[in-house]
């Protein structure tokens, strides 16, 4: 997916969120706003998916605010509250459809939307989202192809609801690499949070960019060399969250794409034509 104008104050609005996250003062957060909406109006229409220039955008922030993890502390709540949720609904999450829309309620935990809020009892509202069940569910098909998968990985938070997925991926003969974000960025899983869970004992663990690169989504032209060959020989592709779908939806050099989410967005909403609040589970071929 290409870049909207309306998306525009959306990422501005993430600029402040994040300079009001590490800086106390109103002129130094103007500053940083009105750089980073000089550069969004210079790039926006550059002919890439609208993560390559959002993540433009967050670095030049991060530059200025002169932290490079502004969401350090949401980002260990949001494990912390994702953890103790899976304490309490561990027992009843027992099929693969069940962890699936686990981890599509945990992509609930982002900060990347204006449009939307994480939730302050999550363990009440995963019971309920739980209840609603999946928007979009294509879980029969995907289970079929999951042989070999790459995990495209987002939030911290969620990601205590992906290791759950990995596990029952791994217990039932797939083989699974799990990517994460080369350097922070927004609230999204890093090798540190992947490691703090125990993950690179359950899977291959990468990194979505080499060189400590803060990326949202899949830039295919920054990945690894040893992430783009498990790309070539999967046999279904997990991704995570709009930004991984933004980054690979218009691309049809892939294996199968499961893409979860919670859809947070009224463009990415359009775009699959479901509303705003869904939860998806939609396999592409």
């Amino acid at each position: 997916m290409k870049f909207y104008p309306g998306c525009t104050e959306c990422l501005i609005s993430r600029v402040e969120y994040e300079s009001r996250l590490c800086i106390d003062d109103p002129a130094r957060i103007s500053e940083i706003v009105d750089a980073c909406r000089d550069l969004l109006r210079r790039i926006a229409a550059d002919p890439v998916p609208a993560p390559v220039i959002a993540s433009r955008v967050h670095r030049l922030a991060y530059e200025m605010i002169g932290d490079p993890d502004p969401y350090r502390s949401l980002k260990m709540n949001n494990n912390e509250d994702a953890a103790a949720v899976c304490r309490r609904v561990r027992g009843d999450l027992s099929s693969f459809r069940d962890l699936i829309l686990a981890s599509v309620i945990g992509n609930t935990l982002d900060y990347g939307s204006k449009a939307h809020t994480v939730t302050d009892n999550f363990v009440e509202f995963f019971r309920r989202e739980f209840s609603a069940g999946l928007t979009v569910d294509d879980t029969g098909a995907m289970e079929a192809l999951a042989s070999r998968v790459v995990y495209l990985a987002d939030n911290c938070g969620e990601i205590v609801f992906d290791a759950l997925l990995v596990d029952h991926l791994r217990q039932n003969g797939s083989h699974v690499t799990l990517a994460v974000r080369g350097a922070p960025i927004l609230n999204d899983a890093t090798i540190a949070d992947a490691v703090a869970l125990g993950l690179d004992r359950r899977a291959d663990v990468l990194t979505t960019t080499s060189g400590g690169i803060a990326e949202l989504g899949l830039n295919r032209d920054l990945a690894p060399p040893v992430l783009a060959d498990a790309l070539d020989r999967a046999t279904l592709v997990i991704a995570k969250g709009m930004a991984n779908y933004e980054s690979l939806s218009d691309d049809r050099d892939l294996p199968p794409v499961a893409y979860l989410m919670s859809v947070k967005c009224g463009p990415i909403g359009a775009d699959i034509g479901i509303p705003v609040g869904s939860r998806v589970a939609l396999l592409r071929q």
